[in-house]
């Protein structure tokens, strides 16, 4: 379980929980570990390890080797602003834009969130810089191929 903390950033928490290892990887690989320990604040819908092992095969490695790809899928995981579960919930069907420019489409189902139907598995995990809420799948943006 993910203690709250709001003393450090969301790539500060990634990097310490042993869940996020590609996550915080794929941030390097990209570029964007310094825009995400900006003031924000952001909202990030943070894969696992276990949401990455999910991708078909062949789809990491790929991404690994396109960081410009690979920074556009990680900014589809990041909307501007400190989000909410409670204020996910209300927007059930909410379809707010990313900093990829594309929109996610949140839904509720028996009360649990899910972002372009994978789950929100830890909601609300506070960080100096915005909130994280932790993901049992990538969400790829529309556009990513």
């Amino acid at each position: 379980m993910l203690e709250k903390m709001t003393d450090k950033t969301i790539v500060d928490i990634a990097s310490e929980n042993g869940s996020f290892k590609t996550l915080v990887t794929a941030l390097k690989v990209a570029d964007l570990v310094g825009a995400l320990q900006e003031k924000g604040p952001f909202t990030m819908f943070a894969p696992t390890d276990a949401a990455f092992a999910k991708l078909p095969a062949g789809t990491l490695d790929a991404l690994l080797n396109d960081p410009k790809k690979l920074a556009s899928v990680l900014a589809y995981h990041v909307v501007s602003g400190r989000v909410m579960a409670a204020d996910l919930i209300k927007g059930n069907g909410a379809k707010p834009a990313t900093l990829n420019g594309a929109a996610l489409d949140i839904t509720v189902q028996s009360g649990r969130v899910y972002v372009n139907g994978a789950q929100a598995t830890t909601a609300d995990v506070a960080a100096s810089n915005g909130i994280m809420h932790v993901m049992y799948g990538v969400v790829l943006p529309p556009t990513w191929n």
